[in-house]
């Protein structure tokens, strides 16, 4: 069944987003699996129109608010695609067949045209609408890892647009954003 969060047909819409790996499958704890995801939102970044305000990238799940000009529905779908083939081409590089076995197991019957599915469907998409609502989703993002125990202050969390804000080292550029 899809999810009842959809894109708006207006361009300029900033979203709150989810991707999540299926059956909440740890991936995000190895260095090397958090880059393909950053240098993914890089090139899209470069050369899609995609505007990237924050992020967080958890073992088995990214937050991020995101903007687009073009159509962001589709460079989103086009975006975890690209993302889902280069993570499992380095799985099977790194011979990680635990989670590969998994990640086979609990593919959607319907995906017959690959032998693994990475994503769950859908990015539960969350247009933000007013000022309390991007302030409440950016605590969110950046206290994610906090309030998972992994951490005790946001700045600890390597992958995050935190340390970015704060003037420190950061994964990536990220957009600015104004509302």
């Amino acid at each position: 069944m899809r999810s009842s969060y959809k894109f708006s047909e207006y361009a300029t819409e900033i979203y709150f987003l989810t991707f999540t790996i299926v059956e909440w499958i740890t991936i995000f704890n190895y260095p090397k699996y958090c880059d393909i995801i950053v240098n993914n939102f890089q090139f899209y970044r470069k050369n899609q129109g995609l505007k990237i305000h924050y992020l967080i990238i958890m073992p088995e799940h990214i937050h991020l608010i995101a903007s687009s000009e073009n159509n962001i529905g589709r460079i989103i779908r086009n975006y975890k695609s690209f993302s889902a083939k280069e993570i499992i081409q380095n799985l099977k590089h790194d011979k990680r067949t635990e989670i590969l076995n998994l990640l086979n197991f609990y593919k959607k019957k319907s995906k017959s045209e690959s032998e693994y599915q990475v994503w769950q469907e859908g990015s539960h998409p969350e247009r933000i609408t007013t000022t309390d609502m991007l302030n409440q989703k950016i605590n969110y993002i950046h206290y994610n890892p906090v309030k998972a125990g992994l951490v005790t202050i946001p700045e600890q969390w390597r992958y995050s647009s935190v340390g970015y804000y704060d003037g420190n080292e950061s994964i990536m550029e990220f957009d600015e954003l104004v509302f």
